[in-house]
């Protein structure tokens, strides 16, 4: 396990971000109570959350194990979150042990952790940098220490474009997903969920203005919306589903049994 980041460790405790409040809904315990406090405000709201959360665990794990079997072996995943097992480099590398994974996220926290817990195969690598989503260049820059942009990589922004807007003075989530994906060459995947309004708005309005009142701007997004991240790219079967039908396993069959997950999910590869 290596790592680089890109400004002095400082955890900010004074308020909720999004990794530790994902932590807090996974049952985890590195989470501070700004994060918790947000945490049960979404859930009084929206009772799907939690269910939502493993799903996304699961969906990544799967797609993850689809570009690995499909003879992919480097990844990057941006907005990594705080370290569950099995994770992202666990399961590409137990399909493949030479595998090479980069994670990047920007809360010190998630570096702490992954500096600990991220352990890598003797014959891959596992990298975490601390980057923003938001600075492409430097995510770019960094992770290509460590992987071959010359060769496919399946990128990965897993529960993250919800976190990213369209606002012209603001954030551009569609030039920064282009951003990305120009950078790649074809062959690649990109792995993506993300919340949407279209199975449960009246909730799903509710978590985001809880969202919002915390400073963490929030965009739910229609089936559409969503699908257009995947413009002239080539859409894995099923397409674009909701998340825990993403090609289920039996575990996902159960959840959904238990009722909605307002999370859209989908994979492609680039032509």
């Amino acid at each position: 396990m290596t790592g680089s980041d890109t400004e002095p460790v400082r955890i900010d405790t004074s308020r909720p971000h999004p990794a530790r409040v994902y932590d807090w809904w996974l049952g985890g315990k590195d989470n501070y109570p700004v994060d918790e406090d947000l945490a049960r405000k979404i859930l009084a709201v929206d009772s799907t959350v939690l269910r939502g959360a493993r799903a996304n665990r699961r969906f990544m794990q799967r797609a993850t194990r689809v570009a690995a079997e499909a003879g992919t072996r480097q990844f990057l995943d941006i907005g990594t979150g705080i370290p569950t097992e099995p994770n992202l480099h666990q399961v590409a590398q137990g399909v493949a042990p030479e595998s090479k994974v980069v994670y990047a996220d920007n809360d010190p926290i998630v570096l702490r952790h992954a500096e600990a817990l991220l352990q890598s195969t003797a014959e891959g690598t596992t990298t975490y940098v601390h980057a923003d989503v938001r600075d492409p260049d430097t995510i770019l820059r960094l992770a290509s220490a460590n992987l071959d942009l010359s060769r496919p990589v399946a990128l990965s922004l897993v529960a993250l474009t919800h976190y990213l807007g369209t606002d012209p003075d603001g954030d551009d989530v569609y030039g920064l997903l282009e951003r990305y994906v120009s950078a790649l060459v074809p062959g690649s995947y990109l792995i993506l969920s993300q919340v949407t309004p279209d199975l449960n708005p009246e909730a799903i309005e509710r978590a985001a203005e809880h969202f919002r009142r915390a400073g963490t701007p929030f965009h739910p997004r229609s089936l559409a919306e969503f699908s257009r991240f995947f413009d002239g790219l080539e859409l894995l079967g099923p397409g674009v589903i909701p998340v825990s039908g993403w090609r289920p396993e039996p575990q996902d069959v159960a959840v959904q049994a238990e009722g909605i997950v307002p999370v859209y999910a989908g994979v492609a590869r680039k032509p």
